[in-house]
């Protein structure tokens, strides 16, 4: 189980090893992190593993066994993920015992609604915070910056879930009409690859996910157990609840590459009424959502 100092003085490493083969070894105590090359081996960075608390990988990784004893000894999680940032190996037991904290999510009244308002309120505060950095400041923008400060006064008096979500619903529908409104947008469809904003929004949501999901699992958290999203056969509450507020940066990353020429309709494909990403464009969006998120 971490304590309130290892949290204030120890780090979360992200290694990306999709674009380059690189080793994690230890030597003299430290951990390495080599890149192999063709032509030689070079040392990128030396980490001391009492400052360590968790190593992210993402892609394909070389590891030894005295690392292992190493993580093991230090209570350094090892999190091994795919370029879409989805853990496929977890190895750590620093929160097995973390019974507390479980004890805690499973003892929180249905009925208690303090924390799913605090996270519809962030995730409102981020998108009205998108619109004020916008350049645009016409009628639309300023109306829906309104409806967002009126939705921000009236969350702490809601006292029944589907009020709250209905009230996060209708400024989300708002947001995104006004945000996305130069792209030509016609509206938010979740997972039916209606078009391809839609599909890179999915795309840029489940990196996010992923990611919210290994930080939750190092913590020891019942990942099943929610506040604002319910139990639901398989799915994954709690990380359905924790990503509402950082949404926004899904958002804005894919507004960003748009406008750079990162993103472009050009680079799908229509299959039966559906538009899927060629392959061969995959590796430089999971990378613009990577630096987004990191």
């Amino acid at each position: 189980m971490f304590t309130h100092k290892d949290i204030a003085l120890r780090t979360i490493f992200v290694i990306n090893c999709t674009q380059h083969d690189r080793v994690l070894r230890v030597s003299t105590g430290e951990l390495l992190i080599e890149e192999h090359t063709k032509e030689k081996t070079k040392t990128l960075t030396k980490i001391p593993f009492p400052k360590i608390l968790a190593l992210f990988v993402i892609g394909h990784i070389t590891m030894t066994s005295p690392l292992l004893e190493r993580c093991k000894r230090y209570g350094v999680a090892l999190v091994v993920m795919k370029p879409n940032l989805r853990p496929v190996c977890y190895w750590s037991d620093a929160a097995e015992a973390n019974f507390l904290l479980r004890k805690k999510q499973y003892q929180h009244e249905p009925d208690n609604l303090d924390i799913a308002r605090v996270l519809v309120q962030n995730k409102i505060q981020n998108q009205q915070h998108l619109l004020m950095r916008s350049r645009r400041k016409d009628e639309a923008v300023m109306q829906t910056m309104e409806h967002c400060r009126q939705a921000l006064e009236n969350c702490p008096n809601i006292s029944e879930l589907k009020t709250l979500l209905g009230c996060e619903g209708q400024v989300a529908k708002e947001f995104f009409a006004v945000y996305f409104e130069t792209l030509e947008w016609k509206g938010r469809k979740p997972r039916i690859k209606s078009d391809p904003i839609n599909v890179i929004l999915d795309i840029g949501y489940t990196i996010l996910f992923n990611y919210i999901e290994s930080n939750l699992r190092l913590f020891g958290f019942d990942l099943y157990v929610g506040v604002y999203h319910r139990l639901w056969f398989k799915r994954k509450s709690l990380v359905c609840d924790i990503m509402e507020p950082f949404r926004c940066i899904i958002d804005h990353a894919v507004l960003l590459a748009f406008h750079r020429k990162q993103f472009q309709t050009s680079h799908f494909e229509k299959r039966k009424h559906e538009y899927y990403l060629k392959p061969n464009f995959s590796m430089t969006y999971y990378q613009v959502f990577f630096e987004a998120l990191i």
